[in-house]
C-alpha cells in the first residue's frame, strides 16, 4: 500500500479505516465466540479513528514529525494477525508521524 501525497488521500484512507472497522464489528457481531475478545479492541480501534477523522474535517489535525505511535497501534501490536486491514493501519501511522509522500 503506498502512502498518500494529499491530504485529501489521506482523508480517504482514515476514512476507509472507519469504514473497515465498521465491517469487522458487523463480522464479530455475529460470532459469539470472538465477540468478548474482539470487540472491545475495535470499539477503541472505532473511537480513535473517528475521532482522528472528525479531527482532519474540523481542521484540528496536525501531523507529529517522528512522534509517538498514534494509539491503535498498540492494539495493531497485540492483535495485528486478527486485524485484516493492518497494512492500512500502517500506513495513516507511518503518514501521522512522517508526514505525505511528496516527491
Amino acid at each position: 500500500m503506498k502512502n498518500p501525497k494529499t491530504v485529501d488521500e489521506y482523508i480517504d484512507l482514515v476514512h476507509q479505516a472507519v469504514y473497515e472497522v465498521d465491517e469487522l464489528r458487523a463480522i464479530v457481531e455475529d460470532d459469539e465466540d470472538r465477540k468478548a475478545m474482539i470487540l472491545p479492541w475495535v470499539d477503541a480501534m472505532d473511537r480513535e479513528l473517528r475521532k482522528m477523522y472528525d479531527d482532519m474535517i474540523s481542521g484540528q489535525y496536525q501531523f507529529d514529525p517522528n512522534g509517538p505511535d498514534l494509539p491503535f497501534m498498540e492494539i495493531i501490536r497485540k492483535f495485528g494477525p486478527t486485524v485484516p486491514f493492518k497494512p492500512l493501519l500502517n500506513v495513516i501511522n507511518h503518514t501521522h508521524r512522517f508526514g505525505l509522500d511528496i516527491d
